[in-house]
């Protein structure tokens, strides 16, 4: 076992794990929706936010400043100013009806790391940064990843043209956010500025949970891809069609949805998910002319995620010749896998098997999307993950452990300390 290279006083983290949570449930109820928490890109909710994180951030010796994404970042040098930070942090937004962690535990943990450091950082080769990002969820305007984007200088101007579901285009809600959309390339940061990336984040499924542990070393975060898919038959009368001449668009569709799931629950982790399923036209008394549906499909490695998109396109031709249909299909969203660099994996590892007595720390990889993803281009990425109660997530009752909580605060002290000396060696 590593080690201790911090003498954190228990009462100090148990103090700043109470504030992690009580800070989570003031967020929470800043929300555009009533009994439930929404917050999206370039809301007044989302400005708000920002507003109360940098006030926490000044409160712990960050100096706050909002980049010309939104993105609110807190910065503290270490003992050379002209010196490359370590960006610690998350995302404060949220998807609809969420629950009070996914995100925002991250960027109030990377605050009480700071807070806990503070007499440390300014003998740190690195600087200590904070970042909440501002669009991880890609709930207001169908993409991911926006804010983090940004930062990783990715940002592809087709993204201007698009609009939430009120017509607003992302243009425009730059305009009335008050950022200049001509700016924003000042978001983007330079490999040679940063010394790497480190995410607490909750683990959204239950594995931690269900071996009984609190904290893991991520090992890579997976691959995605995302379509958008519709299926063509004839709309006919519902009680004059005989079954013989129906063809059925929701039925063809409603195949290619289970043979999802059993495609890839046969592969080795790949996950497909068909979260919407629409048919047109709509009508009671009508044969289904047409159904559209949605694809999420992840993957640990892209070539197993690919092949099984190759596996479930095969299995839509046949559907579709052998029901008289077509169908087609719009990708919407790609991503590469990323895997977490050795280094930040054991110092991840370190700070774990530290801040818990655990023996070794479990490793696992990260079926979710997270913004290390987009830092990865240009930057090493490291994670952590804390137990999540039977892995509920984007839902309201997503829920985490205080003492979980102050073990995720220590050990990722601890991995900045390593970090750190490693890095002054």
């Amino acid at each position: 076992m590593p080690r201790p290279l911090l003498d954190l006083a228990p009462d100090a983290i148990a103090t700043a794990a109470r504030r992690v949570m009580s800070r989570c449930d003031d967020l929470a109820a800043i929300s555009s929706m009533d009994g439930g928490i929404e917050r999206v890109y370039l809301s007044p909710e989302h400005a708000r936010v920002n507003r109360i994180a940098a006030d926490w951030m000044r409160e712990v010796g960050l100096a706050p400043r909002q980049d010309a994404a939104g993105n609110q970042l807190g910065r503290v040098d270490g003992r050379d100013p002209d010196a490359p930070v370590l960006m610690l942090g998350s995302h404060l937004d949220t998807v609809p009806d969420a629950g009070r962690y996914d995100g925002i535990a991250g960027v109030l943990m990377a605050i009480e790391v700071v807070r806990l450091l503070a007499r440390e950082i300014p003998s740190f080769p690195f600087g200590v940064e904070v970042v909440a990002f501002s669009d991880e969820e890609g709930a207001r305007f169908g993409k991911a990843l926006l804010g983090s984007s940004a930062v990783a200088g990715a940002w592809d101007p087709a993204w201007w043209e698009l609009a939430d579901q009120d017509g607003v285009t992302l243009r425009q809600a730059f305009l009335e956010f008050g950022l200049d959309p001509s700016r924003i390339a000042e978001a983007a940061r330079r490999p040679d500025e940063l010394a790497g990336y480190l995410e607490a984040h909750i683990e959204q499924g239950p594995r931690l949970d269900r071996a009984g542990e609190s904290l893991a070393v991520v090992s890579s975060i997976a691959s995605a891809r995302r379509f958008q898919l519709a299926v063509h038959g004839e709309a006919r009368h519902a009680g004059g069609t005989p079954y013989d001449a129906r063809r059925d668009a929701l039925i063809g569709a409603s195949e290619a949805v289970v043979a999802v799931e059993r495609i890839c629950r046969a592969q080795h982790h790949v996950i497909g998910t068909v979260g919407q399923l629409e048919a047109f036209p709509g009508a009671v008394n009508i044969v289904p002319g047409e159904a559209r549906f949605t694809l999420d499909l992840r993957g640990e490695f892209d070539g197993t995620r690919d092949a099984a998109w190759t596996t479930i396109a095969a299995e839509l031709d046949e559907i579709a010749g052998r029901r008289g249909l077509r169908w087609e299909a719009r990708e919407l969203h790609t991503a590469g896998a990323v895997m977490c660099a050795p280094t930040l994996m054991d110092v991840v590892r370190a700070g774990i098997e530290e801040g818990t007595g655990q023996r070794v720390a479990p490793s696992l990889f990260s079926p979710a999307g997270h913004d290390a993803m987009s830092i990865g281009r240009i930057a090493d990425v490291g994670m952590l993950f804390l137990r999540n109660r039977d892995g509920i997530s984007h839902h309201p009752d997503e829920s985490v452990a205080v003492e979980d909580v102050a073990r995720g605060i220590r050990a990722l002290a601890e991995a900045v300390a390593h970090l750190a000396d490693e890095r002054s060696r």
